[in-house]
């Protein structure tokens, strides 16, 4: 049995870790207030993997939940004190050589104030900043081309 490959990232109220494996069947993941204990049978090969882990800091395990997909299975750990950053997964400062950060989703969130708005509104928020009172108006930019055109090329009327 050998531990499979898997990365972490922190949220606010949540760490999610993926554990990268391909074509898992027998999934099994408890969740303990301090320890989540993984384990599959995957590929092919039928490779057994097996990963325990001590948190960093205690989770809310009914609250806590996994997904598998045919690539990996991502946990998604509740966190018992929300709002508290974990500078890493385990309780144990050792490097373990299965385990990385994952860089894509890694966001330092404890000094980002819009934490609290969905992405949503964030992007809603950026349209208004960047303002539209310069667009042209779209009916208006029709009647004006048309007016332009030679009568021989005028476009169909599609109403």
């Amino acid at each position: 049995m050998q531990p499979a490959t898997a990365k972490w990232y922190d949220r606010r109220d949540s760490v999610f870790v993926e554990f990268c494996v391909e074509d898992s069947k027998d999934v099994q993941v408890k969740f303990d207030k301090s320890k989540i204990i993984f384990s599959c049978v995957s590929g092919t090969d039928n490779i057994k993997h097996k990963n325990e882990l001590d948190l960093f800091e205690e989770i809310d395990p009914k609250d806590s939940k996994h997904r598998r997909t045919d690539r990996s299975v991502l946990c998604c750990l509740r966190k018992a004190e929300a709002g508290k950053s974990w500078p890493r997964l385990t309780k144990d400062k050792t490097k373990l050589t299965w385990l990385s950060v994952d860089f894509n989703n890694w966001k330092d969130w404890e000094d980002d104030s819009d934490e609290d708005l969905s992405s949503f509104d964030r992007f809603s928020e950026m349209m208004n900043s960047m303002g539209g009172d310069d667009l042209p108006d779209l009916d208006g930019a029709d009647d004006e081309h048309d007016s332009a055109d030679s009568d021989d090329e005028k476009m169909p009327d599609l109403e």
